[in-house]
């Protein structure tokens, strides 16, 4: 299978890193945007492009697969609804892995969460708390918000994005971002009850967690029929 990195940065140096140790993967070439590069300028077959980078990048994928048709892995957060909407447009026709956060930890978090709400949310006030680097640009994280959505997927809950003045708690979910130092990503689902608390929390101590989920979504998407996917088909099928 050929492998070909979409962004150069911290997180395409360290996915070419854990592809390198893959055996039956090749990475045929990491592109870097920012300095001018494309997808065409790879002369190898690509059976599987994974995408750390920014979402400016989308349009050279989109226009990429449109001549050299092979499945996607998109592991780059920030999109605007207009291009969330071309990425299932882009799935119609190709096999397109999707989703706000590939640790392996966070999906299964995803799924607890989903499956306790619903006994708890009766009894107990909700929060997410999520902590991340200095760098980071978007608050608060695309995790944060995959996360709180499994909580409330309905949308019965409001959802209050950190907090000021004085105000009764209605039935409500904050999200609150902390930004500092070289956090590499920290979720914690809150429920607090009456006397008891329940905390469900993932901390990432490093990024290569995420190479390691982009890899195993690249090895499930390639021959797969074209759609939309997460990780949670990844790992639940």
């Amino acid at each position: 299978m050929n492998v070909a990195i979409v962004g150069y940065g911290t997180m395409g140096k360290v996915l070419e890193g854990v592809l390198e140790e893959q055996v039956g993967i090749t990475c045929v070439g990491a592109v870097e945007p920012q300095r001018g590069e494309t997808l065409s300028d790879l002369r190898d077959k690509i059976d599987v492009i994974i995408d750390f980078s920014n979402p400016i990048n989308l349009k050279m994928i989109e226009e990429f697969v449109a001549l050299k048709p092979c499945a996607v892995v998109i592991a780059t957060t920030g999109y605007t609804s207009e291009q969330t909407a071309r990425v299932t447009a882009m799935a119609q026709k190709i096999p397109v892995v999707f989703a706000a956060n590939f640790s392996l930890g966070v999906t299964v978090m995803k799924r607890v969460l989903a499956e306790i709400t619903p006994i708890l949310e009766g009894n107990f006030d909700m929060e997410m708390v999520e902590k991340h680097h200095n760098k980071k640009l978007d608050a608060p994280s695309g995790t944060a918000k995959m996360l709180v959505n499994a909580m409330n997927p309905a949308g019965a809950y409001e959802l209050v994005y950190g907090r000021e003045g004085n105000g009764k708690r209605s039935k409500e979910i904050g999200i609150h971002a902390l930004r500092g130092g070289t956090i590499a990503g920290e979720h914690t689902a809150i429920y607090a009850g009456e006397d008891e608390i329940l905390e469900i929390k993932h901390t990432a101590l490093s990024k290569k967690i995420f190479a390691v989920g982009a890899v195993k979504a690249a090895i499930y998407a390639c021959g797969k029929k074209a759609g939309l996917y997460d990780m949670e088909n990844v790992l639940f099928g």
